[in-house]
């Protein structure tokens, strides 16, 4: 008998689309809390204009239609269907969680990007990195490694409760491998191209100028207490 658990979006996916407005409800594309320019030079207002309002919303279109026509499956207790609509339910599900955090990783030089100042997660990197300019050596070798589109990681492991730098594929989830997501470099051609055209190693250099450490720092701080309260 086929299992109902592969049925449903998995419990990761589903609860991250839950922290951005639920599974049932329909899913709307966050809005950038800066304006268009706010990255440049390192990204351009044109690149980020069609990166937010073109890439990301046509994943959250595309995610809400997947998810209408699997409650319509389920209701109709429709396996095939249910299973067929797995692959768009993890594509644009991830897609729209990846990139909702990829908005708030970065933020402009003037106001403060790039800059990692003492703390929690600083003193983490330190220890096991020696650096930030070794860590971001690390991101760039394998995020440029990737074959075809995916993601480049800065994780909390929830295996070791230590950072971890990983890729994914595509649209796929740190979370999917054990993984919670700290920072995101997007590693699709779409999120440079126009900007450093096949150059992808100058973006991959640039885009720590805009690194939003503050909020690197946040999420860090809440992985670890949940990683400390899963062992009590």
């Amino acid at each position: 008998m086929l299992s109902t658990k592969v049925l449903a979006p998995s419990k990761q996916l589903a609860r991250s689309l839950a922290s951005l407005g639920g599974v049932r409800s329909k899913h709307t594309v966050p809005d950038l809390p800066y304006d268009y320019s706010e990255l440049e030079p390192v990204i351009s207002a044109k690149i980020m204009q069609l990166h937010h309002d073109k890439h990301h919303a046509t994943y959250v279109a595309n995610l809400n239609v997947a998810e209408e026509k699997l409650a319509e499956a389920q209701a109709k207790n429709d396996v095939a269907a249910q299973v067929a609509l797995q692959g768009a339910l993890r594509f644009n599900g991830g897609g729209h969680v990846n990139h909702s955090i990829f908005w708030q990783n970065l933020i402009g030089e003037k106001n403060g990007g790039g800059q990692l100042h003492d703390g929690a997660l600083k003193t983490a990197i330190e220890q096991q990195f020696g650096s930030l300019q070794t860590l971001s050596a690390n991101v760039n070798g394998k995020t440029a490694g990737i074959m075809g589109s995916g993601w480049g990681w800065l994780t909390l492991n929830n295996a070791t409760g230590k950072l971890d730098v990983i890729t994914t594929a595509n649209q796929d989830m740190p979370s999917s491998v054990g993984h919670v997501p700290l920072l995101g470099i997007d590693a699709w051609e779409h999120a440079y191209y126009l900007d450093y055209n096949n150059v992808k190693v100058d973006y991959f250099k640039n885009i720590w100028r805009v690194i939003n450490w503050k909020d690197v720092a946040k999420r860090y701080d809440d992985a670890v207490a949940a990683y400390s309260a899963s062992k009590n």
